[in-house]
């Protein structure tokens, strides 16, 4: 085991792993430390892939590997379903949540149903595949300390033998309960909702036999007994499910009496897991101290209402991850680490508030004894549920909007839009709009891994060339003269980011581009590029 790297990743979960995937296919040395030997398959939280976390896996080259890995595709279902019992009344039913279908040219990539799990366990072999990326397993940051030149970052196995690891920068992406962040004092605000919920796993290899909906890829339950939320895991006997209200002592004493109260028969039930937890509205303080960062849960944590927790971590890791590798690479300047705060720290804010609002409306607030009724009584009640959950929940189960609209359009790494009759194409801060090529092939494919400048009429852009290669800016030129996107996109140039955002877009190059790819690449203030 080496004794220094240039990043070492507290915690192995889907967002530290991320990160050194972000990291270790731009050449640098980083190492995971991770005390789970094996992933667990116990409690499942994150059961949504969304439309970005794809766009990503796409880039570094795994969306298909993740989709083999996830037993449920969109083939499988698109809906979801509201319903009084899993055997009984269908109240509502919503098509092609989650990013689940193609919205024309709007994004390559769909999301994705799969356990959090799943999408860990690929992740996994992808860090070991990478030559400059190690995954220690049965071992957890204990301590650490830092001066200018480096972090020293204790580590301790099973066995509480302890050494001592060099790094140039850490990610604290060890969860809610994170040592770094309490080594670098840093503290959670916010609060909780107060509503206890109880998680389980369990088999029931008869259950689809009484399932009166069809296939869905989640069933909330509206009945006074049992309201939650369930799901499958793999499509045959593996389910999920989240009773709302139950605390621990009630889920451990009740747990399968529950489950049949939601399924509204009887069926062999095995649990194989229990996971009581509490809806959190809670951020760091900081999210940086010198070379110290904390990514996911270690940062945030918000309502799982909507599917936005581990999605927002994995933003949390390529943000952070290409702009480490600019700053060891030599062309970052340190303004780019300090943007990192700046940029997803409103992000943690906006998906909080989101997940709030799709709390406003639970399975709790929607009950009514005639729902589960035959007759005209039951009809009426039935049609009320329907108008309700539709008028309300839309936006929870439809959300690409949401997803795909959120940007950086304050970063202090951006250079902001100054024509005056900027559209609603590239927009500075946010990511690049989608679109396809003649060819047939996603742009997205076509961007380089460094800074991309695309030339939508085929102007040649030397002053920009130059000012990057005088600072050893890797930069892709992509002439789309031949295509028919320049009015996609509403301006003549746009620079495009690592991370497929808008750094910069304009119909002619600025007068000052040396201070314009300073400003990007976090070496200058905004105001020094007009």
């Amino acid at each position: 085991m080496s004794d220094s790297t240039q990043v070492l990743v507290s915690g192995g979960g889907p967002v530290g792993l991320a990160a050194a995937v972000e990291l270790g296919q731009r050449g640098i040395s980083c190492l995971v430390v991770e005390p789970r030997r094996e992933v667990s398959r116990a409690r499942p939280r994150c059961k949504t892939i969304n439309v970005r976390t794809m766009e990503h896996a796409r880039r570094w080259g795994i969306a298909d590997r993740i989709r083999a890995a996830a037993p449920l595709s969109a083939q499988w279902s698109k809906d979801l379903v509201f319903a009084t019992t899993l055997s009984g009344f269908t109240l509502s039913r919503f098509s092609g949540v989650f990013g689940l279908e193609p919205e024309g040219d709007r994004f390559p990539e769909i999301g994705q149903q799969a356990g959090q799990f799943y999408l860990e366990e690929v992740l996994r072999e992808v860090v070991d595949e990478l030559p400059s990326a190690t995954l220690e397993l049965g071992s957890r940051v204990t301590g650490l300390e830092q001066d200018d030149s480096g972090v020293r970052v204790t580590i301790s196995d099973a066995s509480s033998n302890e050494r001592v690891v060099e790094a140039e920068y850490v990610l604290g992406c060890d969860g809610p309960r994170s040592a770094v962040r309490d080594a670098i004092g840093a503290q959670y605000t916010g609060s909780d909702a107060g509503l206890p919920n109880f998680g389980m796993v369990f088999r029931a290899p008869e259950l689809w036999k009484l399932v009166a909906h069809g296939r869905a890829v989640q069933y909330w339950i509206v009945n006074p007994f049992a309201p939650g939320v369930m799901g499958p895991l793999d499509g045959e006997e593996l389910w999920w499910a989240g009773f709302m209200g139950v605390d621990r002592e009630r889920g451990e004493r009740d747990g399968t009496t529950l489950l049949r109260y939601a399924i509204g028969a009887e069926t062999p039930i095995e649990v194989l897991s229990t996971d009581p937890w509490v809806a959190t509205m809670q951020r760091a303080n900081v999210n940086q101290r010198g070379r110290v960062f904390l990514a996911g849960d270690a940062s945030h944590l918000n309502p799982p209402f909507g599917g936005h927790g581990l999605n927002t971590g994995i933003g949390d890791a390529v943000d952070l991850g290409w702009k480490l590798a600019a700053v060891l690479d030599g062309w970052g300047g340190l303004a780019l680490l300090d943007s990192y705060d700046a940029e997803r720290r409103p992000v943690h804010a906006k998906v909080i508030e989101e997940a709030l609002a799709n709390m406003g409306v639970l399975p709790t607030e929607l009950m009514n004894p005639d729902n589960a009724v035959e007759g005209p009584a039951g009809d009426a009640a039935r049609a009320k549920a329907d108008a309700k959950i539709q008028e309300t929940k839309r936006r929870e189960f439809h959300a690409v909007d949401f997803v795909l609209n959120l940007g950086y359009g304050d970063s202090p790494i951006v250079v902001p839009d100054e024509r005056p009759d900027a559209g609603s194409g590239a927009r500075p801060g946010f990511r690049l709009p989608h679109a396809y090529l003649k060819s047939g092939a996603s742009i997205f494919d076509e961007l380089g891994t460094g800074m991309t400048l695309l030339a939508l009429s085929g102007e040649p852009a030397p002053d920009w060339e130059a000012a990057c290669r005088d600072r050893g800016v890797p930069l892709s030129v992509l002439d789309l003269s031949a295509e028919a996107v320049g009015d996609h996109y509403g301006a003549e140039f746009v620079l495009v980011r690592p991370d497929q955002h808008v750094a910069w877009c304009g119909d002619v190059l600025p007068q000052a581009v040396d201070n314009a790819i300073d400003v990007v690449r976090g070496a200058a203030r905004q105001k020094e590029t007009v």
